[in-house]
C-alpha cells in the first residue's frame, strides 16, 4: 500500500494518510474475492482499487481478474470530473431539450473528447466542420442515444427557438399561486425541481441568473405575479397568481 505513489509522496512530506484511504482499496478488493469475478470495469481513477482486486484474488487462489477501465469524463464546467455534486451532469433521464442544452454549453475544446468517448461518430469528418454545426451534431446524437432520433430533432428545434429565435418554449410547465397565499421565490423553484436547494437559488439571484418578464430578480423578497419565470439559460416556468 505504501508503495502507492500519492501515498508514498504525502509519507515523505509529512503529511498525513487517513486509515480509511488504507481500508477503503482492501474492502473494494475483496469485493471481488467474495464474488469470484472475473471482469471489473471501472473509471480509470480506480485503477489502484481495481489492480488490489487481482492482488487479494491471487492471495485467495482465484484466478486474477480482467480489468477494464474507462477515462473519466469532464463534466460541463470542462474542467472537473463530471459529477452531480458538482452540479456540472448531464443525467441521462433528463428531458431531451435539458440534455441538448446542457451540451450545446460545453466549450469546444471539450467537444472532441464528448465524441470521442459518448459517440462512434467518425472523428475525421467531425474536425472539419464548423465547431457550431459539430457541436449541434453532437448534441443531436446524444438526444437520439438516449431517447430516439425525432426527439433529439425536436430538441433542436426548441433549442433553436429559444436560443436563435428569442421565443419561449412550447412546454413550460405551470406554478399556481393564492395570493391569499404568497410563497417564496426560493420554494417555488425547489418545489418545482428547477433549483436543488434554497443555496442554489440564492447564487442564481447573485449571478442575476433569474428573469421574469424579461427583468432581473435581485433577492428573495420578490412578490411572484402571473407571467414567465426564466431561471437560469435553459429553464422557464409559467406563474398563474389567482386571487
Amino acid at each position: 500500500m505504501l508503495a502507492r505513489a500519492d501515498f508514498k509522496k504525502r509519507l515523505e512530506e509529512g503529511r498525513e494518510i487517513s486509515i480509511l484511504e488504507f481500508i477503503y482499496p482492501l474492502l473494494q478488493g475483496y469485493d471481488s474475492c467474495h464474488l469470484k469475478a472475473d471482469v471489473e470495469v471501472g473509471g480509470s481513477d480506480q485503477k489502484f482499487n481495481l489492480l488490489m482486486g487481482r492482488q487479494l484474488q491471487e492471495v485467495f487462489k482465484q484466478e486474477p481478474q480482467v480489468v477494464l477501465m474507462t477515462p473519466l469524463l469532464e463534466g460541463t464546467d470542462g474542467v472537473q470530473k463530471m459529477s452531480k455534486s458538482l452540479n456540472n451532469t448531464i443525467g441521462i433521464h433528463e428531458p431531451p431539450a435539458e440534455i441538448f442544452g446542457k451540451v450545446m454549453s460545453i466549450n469546444d475544446n471539450l467537444m472532441m473528447r464528448y465524441y470521442q468517448i459518448l459517440t462512434d461518430a467518425d472523428l475525421t469528418q467531425v474536425k472539419v466542420m464548423h465547431p457550431k454545426d459539430a457541436k449541434v451534431l453532437l448534441a443531436e446524437t446524444i438526444v437520439a442515444q438516449l431517447y430516439d432520433k425525432a426527439r433529439a430533432a425536436e430538441a433542436r428545434k426548441e433549442f433553436e427557438a429559444v436560443f436563435s429565435e428569442g421565443r419561449i418554449p412550447n412546454d413550460v410547465p405551470e406554478y399556481r399561486i393564492n395570493s391569499a397565499e404568497p410563497q417564496r421565490l426560493s420554494d417555488i423553484l425547489v418545489n418545482m425541481g428547477l433549483a436543488e436547494s434554497r443555496r442554489e437559488v440564492r447564487r442564481l439571484l447573485d449571478q442575476g441568473g433569474i428573469v421574469f418578464e424579461g427583468q432581473k430578480i435581485s433577492g428573495e423578497d420578490w412578490i411572484p405575479s402571473t407571467g414567465i419565470l426564466k431561471i437560469g439559460k435553459r429553464r422557464f416556468l409559467k406563474l398563474i397568481v389567482k386571487p
